[in-house]
Order: C-alpha cells, then sequence, then structure tokens
C-alpha cells in the first residue's frame, strides 16, 4: 500500500482522521513507537500514514511531522494566525477580554486578524470607534457581518492557504462565520461521525476543519467560546510590550523601563491625554497591569 502525507483533523477515542488532499479522509491508529517516545499526536501534526485499507480509508499514523507551532488550550499544532471574532452587539463587545486574547495569542507568536462581527444591527458608529481604537494594536481589523455578507471575501483571502483558530466569547458568530467559510464543504466532515457514532455526542475532542479557498487547501480551527480569560505568562516581557501603540511614544518617557503608570513625564500617559492612544486601550492595560503585578508575588 501507498505512504501519503496528510494532517490530523481529529482524534478521538485512539482514532485520528487524517485527511490527505486530493485522497480524501483516512481513519488511522497510531504505531506502538509514538507511545515509546511518549509523543502524543496532536490535532494539526501534518505526518505519514500507510495505508492498509484504500477501499475503507484506514491506515497507521507512522511518523510525525516536526511542528512550526504548538497551543495549549487548546491543544492544537501548527496553527498559522488567529482570527478573533467579537460582535459589536447581541452580545456588546468586552474590549478587556478582546486584549486578553490579543495578549494570550500574541504570546504564543500568533499573528492575530480582529473580526468585528453583526454590523448589519448596528449604525456603523460602534465599528468605526472600535476599529479606531485598534488600528495600532499590532493586529488587522475587520468590520464584517456574516448575515450580509459585508468583509466576509476580503476576510477568506487572509485564510486561503493557511490553519486559522477561530476564538471568541460564545454568541458572537463564530459558528456561522466558520459554516460560511466552510460552505458545502463542511458536509465532508459527515465522514468523521459516520465512522464515530459511538461517542460523538460525550466525547469532547479538538477538530480542524478543512475546504478550499482560491484552489488553496485551508484548514479552521474551531476554539471554545470564552467568557474570560487570565493573563498568561509573558515570559519575561512587559505587558506593555503588547500594547504596540504605546512603541511610538515611549521614547519621550523620563525614565528607561517606565511601566506608564504613576511614574512623571511618561511619554504613553502624554500620548493618551491628547486621544493619540486608545483610552480604553489604556483603561484596559490598567486593569491587566494590575492583575499582572498581583499574580507576580505568588
Amino acid at each position: 500500500m501507498d505512504d501519503y502525507k496528510g494532517r490530523i483533523i481529529k482524534g478521538i477515542g485512539g482514532f485520528y482522521y487524517v485527511y490527505v488532499p486530493n485522497h480524501g479522509l483516512y481513519e488511522c491508529r497510531a504505531k506502538g513507537i509514538f507511545r515509546k517516545r511518549t509523543e502524543k499526536p496532536l490535532v494539526g501534526d501534518d505526518c505519514i500514514i500507510d495505508v492498509t485499507d484504500e477501499p475503507g480509508k484506514i491506515g497507521n499514523i507512522k511518523e510525525l511531522l516536526p511542528r512550526k507551532s504548538m497551543l495549549i488550550r487548546p491543544e492544537v499544532a501548527n496553527v498559522d494566525q488567529a482570527l478573533i471574532i467579537f460582535s459589536l452587539t447581541k452580545p456588546e463587545p468586552n474590549l478587556n477580554l478582546l486584549d486578553r486574547f490579543l495578549i494570550h495569542m500574541e504570546s504564543r507568536d500568533l499573528p492575530c486578524i480582529i473580526c468585528l462581527n453583526k454590523e448589519d444591527l448596528t449604525d456603523g458608529k460602534s465599528a468605526s470607534e472600535i476599529a479606531e481604537a485598534y488600528k495600532d494594536c499590532g493586529s488587522s481589523v475587520r468590520v464584517i457581518s456574516v448575515h450580509s455578507g459585508l468583509g466576509m471575501e476580503e476576510v477568506k483571502e487572509l485564510l486561503a492557504g493557511k490553519t486559522t483558530t477561530v476564538a471568541g466569547p460564545s454568541g458572537v458568530g463564530k459558528s456561522s462565520f466558520i459554516n460560511d467559510i466552510l460552505g458545502d464543504e463542511k458536509m465532508e466532515t459527515g465522514e468523521i461521525s459516520e465512522k464515530i457514532d459511538r461517542g460523538k455526542h460525550t466525547t469532547r475532542h479538538s477538530e480542524i476543519f478543512y475546504t478550499k479557498i482560491n484552489g488553496e487547501v485551508t484548514y479552521i480551527f474551531d476554539t471554545p467560546g470564552f467568557s474570560s480569560l487570565i493573563v498568561p505568562d509573558l515570559k519575561g516581557k512587559p505587558l506593555s510590550a503588547f500594547y504596540h501603540e504605546f512603541d511610538r511614544y515611549e521614547p519621550e518617557c523620563r525614565f528607561s523601563g517606565c511601566a506608564h503608570i504613576r511614574e512623571k513625564e511618561c511619554g504613553v500617559k502624554a500620548a493618551v491625554e491628547k486621544g493619540l492612544i486608545s483610552k480604553v486601550r489604556y483603561a484596559n492595560y490598567l486593569q491587566l497591569y494590575e492583575e499582572v503585578k498581583a499574580n507576580s508575588r505568588y
């Protein structure tokens, strides 16, 4: 039988479901050598499989290829970028939580795209205000409406040929967004449900969906909805390093290592007062700074 290179898109009950472009979906077991090495295949891993039953789409994972990235929560490998969805209304956007998402992803070296959904339910003012507040945050901002289609084609261009984890709080339209991106391709995931019907309603698992955008194989990873998120380990960096709009004003601070909190002659605080840095972003920074400071004591 042939060996194929594919990607693990779901793992459940000791089975791994590997998508091989142009060949389809294979149900695989991991060979015992992985247990001996204490290696665990992850959703998102690129791998080599040997096919034992081509008509039945059955095989074994014989080799895991090197990972370029890994997320712990949720556990997934080889993600290229994060797309963070927040709604402009219903529910109202929690921008403090948005900042936490951005810090969480950047601390894992993942570039982010911010999508502000449900523009069709607003007068447009809130979208422009938030987009303005985040224009220099280091992530691209897109205003979209899954319902009306506004901005969706532009976002698809950003996803083409990449593996993207889609994150955001509950109720913001993540499922509708993913269904719109996948289109008819989402029906292919039914192959998995048919094979693993014995536990699909009770076992929580990670899954990557796949489709083609502009002819390029594209992977979408759906993450659970979060209502809260703790500030992650910043790996020795100051919190201000994650607020990129501060960068151009920090040289104007009198003291090196300025925390931009109570120091005098602070370029960042002066920029906030002049409206050059969003007051909302700065208020979030102050709150998160105290949280990081409190956590560092323990």
